[in-house]
């Protein structure tokens, strides 16, 4: 499996960005996308994630109301779309797959990796 994740900039508070994870390789065996983040000195954080069969979506505390996840099935591809972008959201930017629906928000429980992407928020 492979994931690529792109979309990341430079942008002001109260703008919007949209993120996107490419997947090759991914199976059924694998059906939850993830997108974390992690700013520096923090721990990754869950941001949203996404059941790939039906678009079932949850999304952490700090997002939720301005981010939105999706898939196109026909381009093998997630998208996180940021609305409303704060300071606070500068980090970067992972997508994942995993097993587990249910520790959907556990970052240990994902298997494969994206490289990031740097997502700055200026003030």
């Amino acid at each position: 499996v492979q994931l690529q994740a792109s979309g990341g900039g430079l942008v002001q508070a109260g703008d919007s960005l949209t993120l996107t994870c490419a997947v090759s390789g991914r199976t059924s065996s694998s059906p939850v996308m993830g997108w974390f983040r992690q700013a520096p000195g923090k721990k990754r954080e869950f941001v949203a994630g996404i059941y790939w069969s039906d678009g079932d979506a949850r999304y952490g505390n700090s997002v939720e109301g301005r981010f939105t996840v999706s898939i196109d099935n026909a381009k093998n591809t997630v998208y996180l779309q940021m609305n409303s972008l704060k300071p606070e959201d500068t980090a970067v930017y992972y997508c994942a797959t995993s097993r587990n629906w249910r520790m959907v928000r556990f970052d240990s429980k994902y298997d494969y990796w994206g490289q990031g992407t740097q997502v700055t928020v200026s003030s």
